[in-house]
């Protein structure tokens, strides 16, 4: 098929990379012209694996354009943003936009997919509103569910496929399943809302999940109990399963803070108290202050001490940034007094007064402290005896309790994970 794609953000770009892997040929949009001229030589913006060579693999099939619409396209994606604005609330400016410059150059035989994650009802009023241009457009909600770093991954070998139509809608079905033909994957067909709501209740269940046990590793330091004992015991019940139950320093990322604010906003505006999704995001604003305090007391003040902070990404295999934890523990160790050396493979610090090292070695090197803020893996294959070496104190910090607690201590390293008693 012929496909266009508005929006070369996260997911556009892995969308577009996925459906040119699957034999399509796709028109990716954009009105950012720096990143489309990078585009066509071949760079790719974002870091995640695999993509940048998905692009080169098919580059015959991949077009970049900087505003033009590809008007001839079969089907048409919208994968921009949607923020949160100041009262947390999802801003679709970019898509109401996206739909303005569309509006003059689509036709009925055309299928409009709206991947971007937006407010209930969104697309049945994108419907309308082409409706009342007098143009009956085919409109498609197909929510996105991939995980940074394993995106790839995840779209072509996704749990399912939510497809959101309308009721009077007997043509777009088929032509998503011929343009994810070689994905094997069950369909999940609902309403146009039932799919918006799908994509909301998904990120906030997860995001509840690292909460609830985020409250649990501090019911388990005051009882002196073991957090990922409790995790591993209650993962085994398959009605709760293993997954998102790794206590940590918190939640971050371009999709669950606001994704959890968004649906609670959406809650108010129906006069419906969403108290779980209250408590998911009370517990994660305050997972890193509790956290921070406990650094405190292991170190006794932090004022002038060197800590290194290996991580600048909200999660490993990626160089996002957006509300990441640990960028905002750098922020506030800094404000405490330390010397904070950052490091991280892929992210790069912005706008914050504190070295970022080059090399994992240059970060270590006579430091008090040491600690842990994202799961890359370079961080959880460190050899420990070299560690000790080169650090001045021996305090390891384990933030997302990632880390081999016995190879630290056996290498004379005090070890200080979340929830560990």
């Amino acid at each position: 098929m012929n496909v266009c794609i508005i929006g070369a953000g996260y997911v556009g770009l892995t969308t577009a990379a996925v459906l040119a892997k699957l034999g399509h040929t796709v028109h990716c949009v954009d009105e950012n012209e720096q990143k489309i001229a990078a585009l066509k030589r071949g760079d790719v913006p974002i870091y995640e694996p695999g993509l940048a060579e998905l692009f080169t693999d098919h580059q015959s099939r991949l077009f970049f354009h900087h505003k033009q619409i590809h008007v001839e396209a079969d089907v048409i994606f919208i994968c921009v943003g949607t923020p949160a604005d100041s009262k947390g609330k999802p801003d679709v400016s970019y898509v109401n936009r996206a739909i303005a410059d569309l509006t003059p150059h689509i036709n009925e035989k055309q299928t409009l997919v709206i991947k971007s994650t937006v407010p209930i009802g969104t697309n049945e009023r994108i419907y309308n509103h082409f409706k009342n241009e007098g143009k009956h457009i085919h409109v498609v909600s197909n929510p996105e569910f991939l995980r940074e770093g394993s995106a790839i991954f995840d779209s072509l070998y996704p749990d399912r496929i939510v497809i959101g139509l309308r009721e009077d809608d007997d043509r777009s079905l088929s032509i998503m399943q011929a343009l994810y033909a070689g994905i094997h994957a069950p369909y999940i067909v609902t309403s146009l809302s039932g799919a918006e709501m799908i994509k909301y209740a998904a990120n906030a269940f997860l995001a509840t999940k690292i909460s609830f046990i985020n409250e649990m590793a501090r019911l388990c330091e005051a009882y002196g109990v073991d957090v990922v004992d409790v995790a591993k015991g209650i993962g085994l019940d398959g009605r709760i399963g293993p997954h998102f139950l790794q206590a940590g320093i918190g939640y971050g990322g371009s999709c669950f803070p606001k994704d959890v604010t968004a649906l609670q906003q959406m809650a108010y505006e129906q006069n419906v108290r969403p108290y779980m999704l209250e408590a998911t995001k009370t517990i994660n604003d305050t997972q890193l202050n509790w956290y921070v305090q406990k650094i405190k007391r292991t170190l006794g003040h932090m004022s002038k001490k060197r800590i290194a902070v290996l991580g600048i990404a909200f999660k490993p295999n990626t160089d996002d940034i957006r509300e990441s934890p640990a960028v905002s523990l750098i922020k506030k160790l800094h404000a405490h007094g330390a010397n904070v050396i950052a490091h991280d493979p892929k992210a790069v610090l912005h706008n914050v007064d504190v070295k970022q090292a080059n090399t994992l070695e240059e970060a270590i090197a006579q430091a008090d402290a040491l600690i842990v803020a994202t799961d890359w893996d370079e961080y959880k294959q460190l050899n420990w005896a070299y560690v000790k070496q080169m650090m001045s104190g021996n305090v390891v910090i384990d933030g997302r309790n990632c880390l081999p607690r016995e190879a630290i201590m056996n290498a004379g390293l005090n070890y200080v994970g979340v929830g560990r008693g």
